[in-house]
């Protein structure tokens, strides 16, 4: 069975609380590439410059909360399939 990177990483986030992995970041910027592939009534290239934009700018926060703040928002984003 084949999990969503929401279903694999959301309960580990819940429960520990800690700051994401750079691995854990790294899956979720590829799992939101693969959503932005699938997407049929939104522009494609749109979604994925943004992700890759969004991606860039947050590259260089060192602050634990908001490095969390981001990677639960590209879970949700994941989990609702709309943008948060």
């Amino acid at each position: 069975m084949k999990y969503s990177i929401y279903e694999r990483y959301s309960v580990c986030i819940r429960q520990i609380m800690s700051t994401p992995t750079g691995r854990q970041v790294l899956q979720l910027y590829r799992e939101l590439l693969r959503y932005g592939r699938q997407l049929q009534f939104t522009d494609k290239d749109y979604f994925v410059n943004r992700v890759r934009k969004e991606f860039k700018q947050a590259k260089d926060i060192e602050k634990a909360e908001d490095i969390k703040f981001y990677f639960q928002r590209g879970l949700a984003l994941l989990k609702n399939k709309r943008v948060v």
